[in-house]
This record gives C-alpha cells, sequence and structure tokens, in this order.
C-alpha cells in the first residue's frame, strides 16, 4: 500500500496567523506518507523569513523534493512542491493561464514527477487553480490538453492532485473527470472529504484524481487539533494500491 498526501499549507502560517514550518512538517509526518504534494509554499521570501519551506520540510520528513515557482519577484519565489523518498525523475514545470482580462492575478502552475514506486513508474502531477471560475476553466482545459494529460510524454498509473478551488458543482471539476477519476467519490456514492476550512471543514476544493492503475483503498482528512491550526486546509491523504505496469497515454 502507498499513501499519498496534498496539503496547501498556506505559507506555512496557521489559523493562529503564526508562521511555523515546523508544525506543518509535524502534521505530514503524523500522517506517513509516501508521496506529498504541497501548495503556496515560499522559497526565500522577505515575508516568511527568507526560507525555503520546500527543502525546510523535505529535510524534517527525510525525503527529496521538486519545486516549482509560479510567482517570482526577482529573488523571492512561491509555488507548488512535491516530495518524496522514493527515486523520482522531473517530467515537466510549467505555468498555467490566467483570465485574459483581468491583470493582477495570482500566477498558477503545475509540476510534473515520474515516481518509482515499487517497480512501477508512478506520474504524479500536482497544481493549484485560480479562485475565478472562469480562470479555474481555462486552467483544467490547459491540464487536460496536449501540453500535460494529453501529452506523449504521460503514462498511466497517473495522479492529479492539489487545490483546485472548486467543488464537484463547477465545469472545472467535471472537465478534470472527463479524463480521469475521483478518488474519493470512488470510494462510495456522492462521499466527500471535506478540507476547507481547516477549522470548520465543510468544503472539499482539495481533490485528488486518478487514472486506470491506480487501485484506491481509503481517503480522509486528519481532524487534529494540529491540523486544524497549521494551515487554512486540512490535508487530503489517499492510500492506494498500483495494480499494472506503466502503460502509454491512452488518448495516443
Amino acid at each position: 500500500m502507498t499513501r499519498i498526501l496534498t496539503y496547501n499549507v498556506h505559507r506555512c502560517v496557521g489559523t493562529d496567523r503564526r508562521l511555523d514550518v515546523g508544525r506543518i512538517a509535524a502534521v505530514i509526518a503524523a500522517e506517513r506518507p509516501d508521496i506529498v504534494a504541497l501548495q503556496e509554499v515560499d522559497v526565500g521570501r522577505a515575508r516568511t523569513g527568507n526560507v525555503d519551506q520546500a527543502q525546510a520540510i523535505a529535510v524534517r520528513l527525510g525525503m527529496a523534493f521538486r519545486f516549482h515557482a509560479a510567482l517570482k519577484v526577482e529573488e523571492e519565489l512561491y509555488g507548488d512542491a512535491i516530495l518524496t523518498a522514493l527515486p523520482e525523475r522531473l517530467i515537466r514545470a510549467g505555468a498555467l493561464p490566467g483570465h485574459p482580462r483581468l491583470e493582477g492575478l495570482e500566477p498558477r502552475g503545475a509540476l510534473w514527477v515520474a515516481i518509482d514506486v515499487g517497480g512501477i513508474e508512478l506520474q504524479v502531477l500536482n497544481t493549484h487553480f485560480g479562485l475565478i471560475p472562469r480562470e479555474q476553466r481555462l486552467q483544467a482545459a490547459a491540464v487536460t490538453g496536449p501540453q500535460w494529460l494529453g501529452s506523449p510524454e504521460r503514462r498511466d498509473p497517473l495522479i492529479l492532485l492539489g487545490d483546485f478551488n472548486a467543488s464537484r458543482l463547477g465545469r472545472p471539476y467535471r472537465l478534470l473527470t472527463n479524463a480521469l477519476g475521483d478518488v474519493t467519490r470512488g470510494l462510495g456514492a456522492g462521499r466527500r472529504v471535506a478540507t476547507f476550512p481547516s477549522m470548520l471543514p465543510m468544503r472539499q476544493i482539495d481533490h485528488v484524481f486518478a487514472s486506470s492503475g491506480v487501485a484506491v483503498r481509503a481517503a480522509h482528512a486528519p481532524t487534529t487539533p494540529l491540523a486544524r491550526q497549521a494551515s487554512d486546509h486540512l490535508p487530503l491523504v489517499v492510500d492506494f494500491a498500483l495494480t499494472g505496469p506503466s502503460q502509454p497515454n491512452p488518448s495516443h
């Protein structure tokens, strides 16, 4: 069994407004994941003490990491990361489209790696969508398009995960589920795992989607006092098994 975790860490600033990288790492460590996908990670930013948060969390977990900066302000970076102690390689990291008529929106990106899980290569794609529905639709179309899930580099089994800022009711979610299965819904009729806001979770806007070859066994969001306080999101944790060797992109 393999465990993957996705977590919007909110720059490691908790609901108590306290900056604490160690607290975020402790929440993750308590779940004992094999693969970790993080969103809203600061690297070298003055507002969070110039710490490389991706590296600091990875060191505490005994993992290596990949980081993609969706936002760059001189030497200051902000974006997404994938951490694991398993053998891995980078496939692609890049920007996602924003709303063409609205300036000043936070840039968004995606990070795509391949990880050796017991001799089977699992592809993992981590992303963080925008807040505006039009923006989310453009980003969902991009992720499912020829540069990402539609790319010849794609192999199944594949997991897409992150903070999509979208519920199951919107078009972005439908675009994604046309390409991959929602793992929490697959565990039972209509099931969801609320992840936001962390103090009183009522919505699931953090999602995990999976291709064929990924057999999901369980999913949960830890609601410990530490998890409720460390970020404004709860982590979403998924246990799965891989059921076969890697397969070429089914759309090619």
